[in-house]
């Protein structure tokens, strides 16, 4: 039902999460598109879909239009590459704002130059 509404932003969801890693984004969505597929119950279309390390972490709690954000993102794989890196909570708000905050990023460690004991990254001169 509202699977065709989050493919048509799904690429600017995808750039602004990655620009969250940075600082926190935020994307005005059209409110007539939700509208049309009728009303909601009492919660209205708000809600808080919490990503950790690429899994929903409250889907039970969900509604129907944060579980299909959900199973939108997750499809993608380039998204889903995002979403597996930390913790990422995307809240859309009772105005139609989506919010895209990452809490936190793993940082993928090169095992290629791996530190030997020892080593230091400063440099002293005698």
């Amino acid at each position: 039902m509202y699977n065709a509404i989050w493919e048509k932003y799904l690429s600017v969801i995808r750039i602004l999460l990655k620009r969250a890693a940075n600082e926190d984004q935020s994307l005005q969505l059209n409110a007539s598109d939700f509208e049309k597929t009728g009303p909601q119950k009492k919660t209205g279309f708000n809600f808080t879909l919490k990503f950790i390390n690429g899994r929903v972490d409250n889907l039970a709690t969900m509604s129907p239009v944060a579980k299909e954000l959900s199973g939108v993102l997750l499809a993608n794989p380039q998204i889903r590459e995002l979403l597996q890196q930390g913790e990422s909570h995307l809240t859309m708000s009772t105005k139609f704002v989506l919010g895209i905050k990452v809490i936190s990023r793993m940082d993928k460690v090169s095992e290629s130059q791996p530190v030997e004991a020892g080593e230091s990254d400063s440099y002293t001169q005698d």
